[in-house]
């Protein structure tokens, strides 16, 4: 990875602790409907309605607290109480309102980084949320510049690093999913380390072990030097 002249870092999972909030409001959220559906059911009814609603309304807190009261008007067959779906909202806000937790070692790497590298973030969601996430994590003065993308195929990272004016193997993509920072960066010609976090959702897991020349996976973020070397 010695012609690396861009590092981009996926941000939910990465940077900071993301996952772990989605599945408190979710099992807060199975609770709630507990007289409805049981808790394992519910889980499964969820994942599906956010599944049929990620095209229309894509990643964030927000498209989430929408699949939460349209799985919960659902499963009650329209019953749900005014009251739970205003706890439902709450929860919504409170993932919006919480304070964001970087991972460990996460600001030294790229204050080191920062040095000799271009940085971007490269990150899925909403982006109001986005920003707000970064301008509370005190890191947006490492990055050249932030991509919030609408998904993660190969046509959008093709997209990213012309717009970044880069050859793709001078192109490094860092992130927790095999599936969306991984597998389609490796797929346009350009380089990828995973990073994985204890918690990764089901729609971003794969059942495939990666060997590639162009792949690296890391137990966190400060060995990111050793193979850059």
């Amino acid at each position: 990875m010695k012609n690396i002249k861009t590092i981009a870092f996926d941000a939910d999972d990465t940077l900071w602790v993301n996952e772990t909030f989605f599945r408190d409001a979710e099992h807060t959220f199975c609770e709630l409907l507990s007289d409805y559906i049981d808790y394992d059911n519910c889980q499964k009814r969820l994942f599906e309605m956010e599944m049929r609603n990620l095209a229309l309304y894509g990643y964030g807190i927000k498209p989430f607290t929408l699949s939460l009261i349209e799985c919960a008007q659902e499963v009650s067959d329209g019953k749900v109480s005014n009251a739970i779906i205003g706890d439902i909202i709450d929860l919504g806000k409170d993932m919006l309102n919480a304070p964001v937790t970087l991972l460990p070692h996460i600001e030294e790497v790229l204050e080191e980084l920062s040095k000799e590298y271009k940085l971007v973030v490269a990150t899925k969601g909403d982006l109001l949320d986005q920003e707000r996430k970064l301008e509370k994590s005190g890191l947006s003065k490492y990055f050249h510049h932030i991509e919030v993308m609408s998904d993660k195929q190969p046509a959008n990272y093709l997209k990213l690093i012309k717009h970044l004016d880069l050859d793709p193997t001078s192109f490094l993509m860092v992130g927790n999913s095999l599936k969306s920072d991984v597998l389609p960066v490796l797929e346009v010609g350009s380089y990828a380390v995973h990073i994985p976090f204890h918690t990764t959702w089901a729609h971003e897991q794969v059942d495939i072990e990666v060997s590639h020349e162009r792949f690296k996976s890391l137990e966190d973020a400060r060995s990111l030097r050793s193979v850059l070397s």
